[in-house]
């Protein structure tokens, strides 16, 4: 009767995982492979033998932050919520998770059109315009003046978050949630609510992980459907 306990309880585990899985959570990496993704690195066009810029390493999906790109989902999302665990495991730096993505290349022959959401050490949860658009309360506080708002090059393409000091000391993990539902798109870093938007422009597309000069690790990308938005 003992020995039969562990037996037991590995069955119990098995179905509870079973039904947490029922809700529609997808692991987006699978924690040995980019099965799933594919790299844009415009520089890669003319130089077969350049350096990788996006890898697996010791579990983790890791950025180089060099050279510069994207890694991007092979399929398109709507109303979902994206559970992200990242770090700069060095030197501090800039990266984001970019929602909706669609045509690749679109803003400075680099940036997929989409909806950024900034990663930047000290600055994550800010949006970013890249030729799509997303309103805010207090746009002008946080966005600028309006005549130089827009959506492509040299425009104020950057939407402010709405705290300071969310994110944890250099080297440590974050959390990032990500919620799309609709023309909505709502953040939260480490629990705070910084970042919530409305009238976005677009509402489906893919997922994307910039290389963006630093090294980032990803230990966790879960895709979770939802149908309405959480407090």
């Amino acid at each position: 009767m003992i020995r039969s306990i562990p037996f037991v309880l590995i069955h119990l585990v098995a179905l509870f995982s079973t039904t947490f899985l029922a809700n529609g959570a997808e692991d987006l990496f699978n924690g040995k492979d980019l099965t799933g993704w594919h790299i844009d690195v415009p520089d890669a066009d003319n130089d077969k033998d350049i350096k990788e810029t996006f890898i697996v390493r010791d579990g983790n999906l890791v950025s180089l932050g060099t050279p510069r790109g994207h890694l991007i989902t092979d399929k398109n999302f709507d109303n979902y919520r994206l559970d992200v665990e990242y770090r700069f495991p060095g030197k501090p730096g800039n990266c984001g998770v970019l929602v909706h993505a669609s045509s690749p290349r679109a803003l400075y022959k680099m940036f997929p059109q989409s909806i950024e959401v900034q990663m930047n050490h000290q600055h994550a949860g800010d949006f970013w315009c890249i030729v799509e658009d997303i309103t805010v309360p207090d746009m002008i506080k946080r966005r600028g003046p309006k005549d130089t708002w827009g959506i492509t090059e040299g425009k104020a393409r950057r939407i402010l978050n709405l705290t300071d000091g969310s994110e944890k000391p250099l080297g440590d993990w974050n959390t990032m949630a990500i919620e799309c539902l609709g023309d909505q798109v709502k953040v939260w870093v480490n629990g705070d609510l910084v970042n919530h938007g409305t009238d976005c422009t677009t509402n489906k597309g893919q997922i994307a992980l910039q290389a963006e000069g630093a090294e980032v690790e990803f230990r966790k990308l879960q895709l979770t459907p939802i149908s309405k938005l959480s407090e």
